[in-house]
């Protein structure tokens, strides 16, 4: 008996909600909390083991304080009827970056700089540090 992969969209909808609850500095002991919930389940909403039910994403989306459509904003879009799906609007990797602590961290901080020049040579800095790896 093989293990069913998740859903696309149930992945995509669980990293919406794992990005906005770090985004808010919201552990997942206390979304459960609040949700009446256990941190296990938040898990595996996060990684789209388990489908996120309707109501059970209005109240996700309160506790949040973002409206139930941010979950799937950039959130894969069916090709056919026949149900094959196509890319995000925006890479999949920029919502993973996000999700992850490091990439909150360095993007929040990463936008308190003013100065547009010095945001410039950070990213011209990043860049030349990836092509030495090449």
């Amino acid at each position: 008996m093989t293990k069913k992969a998740p859903n696309p969209i149930d992945k995509h909808v669980g990293s919406r909600v794992r990005m906005r609850r770090m985004m808010i500095g919201m552990s997942q002991e206390k979304l459960g909390e609040k949700l009446g919930i256990t941190f296990q389940q938040i898990q595996k909403y996060e990684k789209g083991t388990n489908r996120v039910g309707a109501s059970r994403l209005q109240q996700i989306a309160t506790v949040l304080s973002v409206p139930p459509a941010f979950f799937f904003e950039g959130a894969p879009v069916p090709l056919t009827a026949g149900g094959g799906l196509s890319e995000p609007s925006s890479p999949a990797y920029v919502s993973d970056f996000l999700a992850t602590s490091d990439g909150l961290a360095l993007t929040k901080a990463f936008m308190k700089i003013k100065d547009a020049k010095v945001r410039r040579r950070i990213v011209d800095l990043v860049e030349a540090m990836v092509a030495d790896e090449k």
